[in-house]
């Protein structure tokens, strides 16, 4: 009786699971929960919290859906005394060598300088703290500031970087 038992259920469990659409051994991803835990990049702080976590589990996936296909980096040369830019594929190409070198990075955001935006443009100067381990005798630290141009094409898409200017000074 037991055994019909247990066979009746896994026939009602994958009859439902085909009606419905279901994996029991794969239940569907809580995609809030994935939010709050990682940064929701619908929200500024949110945006943040996501870049954060790019760059401590150096994920270049989920650092390339925080940046617009237009994006453009720059900062400061104070070496050469001269300004450096490039666009997306660059900073793709920089960050994935980056989180490639690394053993650790640990990026902490301080308070924003400044802000003002729309509920589609919003730009913001925040300070950064980063540490960057290649190994245990070669850490590197930097801060600074960081000027973000934050843009979405409606209030109900994610924010998406179109340039990020680091105003630190290495």
């Amino acid at each position: 009786m037991m055994q019909k038992t247990v066979i009746g259920c896994c026939v009602i469990a994958a009859l439902s699971c085909a009606f419905f659409g279901c994996n029991p051994f794969a239940p569907k991803l809580d995609e809030n929960a994935a939010s709050a835990q990682f940064g929701d990049p619908h929200t500024i702080d949110g945006y943040f919290q996501s870049f954060k976590y790019a760059y401590a589990f150096k994920d270049t996936t989920l650092y390339g859906t925080l940046l617009s296909p237009n994006f453009t980096f720059s900062y400061r040369n104070y070496d050469r005394g001269v300004d450096i830019e490039w666009g997306r594929d660059d900073d793709m190409r920089h960050t994935s060598g980056l989180f490639d070198a690394a053993q650790d990075l640990s990026l902490l955001w301080g308070s924003a300088l400044d802000s003002s935006g729309t509920a589609t443009s919003f730009n913001i100067t925040r300070t950064f703290s980063l540490d960057v381990t290649f190994n245990s005798a070669d850490i590197e630290h930097i801060d600074g500031r960081a000027v973000f141009h934050l843009e979405r094409a409606s209030p109900s898409d994610p924010w998406r970087a179109v340039r990020w200017q680091d105003e630190s000074s290495l």
